[in-house]
């Protein structure tokens, strides 16, 4: 199979790329800094995967939060926009997205089937979906992969916490008792596989047991062999993020309910696992 990759160079799509390239599949790579160079580039692809993204994981400021959402709104808009020019398209289109789109919630547990939640990142997921979905007014199919926390060694979230782990500075962010819903790298490429190979629709890329931040602390901490009790107070985080420690410091319950249904069978279901796996 040809399968376009957008934001091939990044921590997931470096991954997807690898697992593509595993299984023999040739894989073209492209940069919605150009959306019409983009669509020319990909027009003969079988499936093209759009993983291109303004990082979230920075201040928001009232610059970031533009780039933020257009990067996964007006980019994506361009490049299907030039996608209808083209005489030959993929036959499928799929589409990153996040767990953002449920909003936050210490109480409510999300799948596919939850409604949109009504915060700044909840409607740019919402945008950035939309955009998506005009694809299938090509012809193609659509699938919208909406990741939760990537777990790996060599990018995402968990690069970020080790170094004060580590050092024995890793500590509870805020009360602890928010929701992080997590996945292993793999598992997440192996969903954009599902995707890739004919799955439709929203797919949650969260493994089917997530845990509250204190949790998630503890389990990294014993994996590690490292004390953690040094928490990080909300007024901090507030401090370095701005808007965007929200993300942090409120969390989301999130379940594959519809992936599973749909055949993908996780390799890691529990944290300690995939924490075992990732630091080995």
């Amino acid at each position: 199979m040809r399968v376009g990759v957008i934001g091939a160079t990044g921590f997931i799509g470096s991954h997807l790329r690898r697992a593509l390239e595993r299984r023999g599949d040739l894989v073209v790579t492209a940069s919605l800094r150009d959306p019409g160079a983009a669509a020319e580039a990909l027009a003969g692809c079988d499936v093209v995967v759009n993983l291109a993204g303004e990082p979230i994981a920075q201040r928001w400021t009232p610059a970031v939060k533009a780039a933020i959402a257009a990067s996964r709104i007006e980019a994506p808009r361009a490049f299907i926009d030039a996608l209808s020019a083209q005489s030959q398209r993929p036959a499928a289109y799929v589409s990153a997205s996040a767990i953002g789109y449920y909003g936050t919630s210490e109480t409510a547990t999300f799948t596919e089937a939850s409604g949109p939640g009504n915060d700044f990142l909840a409607g740019v997921c919402r945008g950035w979906e939309a955009e998506a979905l005009r694809a299938e007014s090509l012809g193609m199919r659509v699938a919208l992969v909406r990741t939760g926390i990537a777990l790996g060694s060599d990018g995402g979230a968990l690069a970020k916490m080790l170094p004060p782990f580590k050092l024995g500075a890793g500590g509870v962010i805020g009360s602890g008792r928010q929701w992080m819903s997590w996945i292993h790298i793999d598992d997440l490429a192996g969903i954009y596989l599902l995707a890739i190979d004919g799955a439709s629709g929203a797919l949650n890329a969260t493994a089917p047991h997530p845990v509250t931040n204190a949790e998630f602390t503890r389990t990294l901490g014993r994996a590690l062999h490292r004390p953690t009790i040094l928490p990080t107070p909300t007024f901090a985080l507030r401090a370095m993020l701005g808007e965007g420690a929200g993300m942090l410091l409120e969390g989301q319950k999130v379940v594959p309910e519809r992936t599973q249904a749909q055949g993908y069978r996780f390799r890691f279901t529990e944290l300690e696992n995939a924490l075992a796996e990732i630091l080995a």
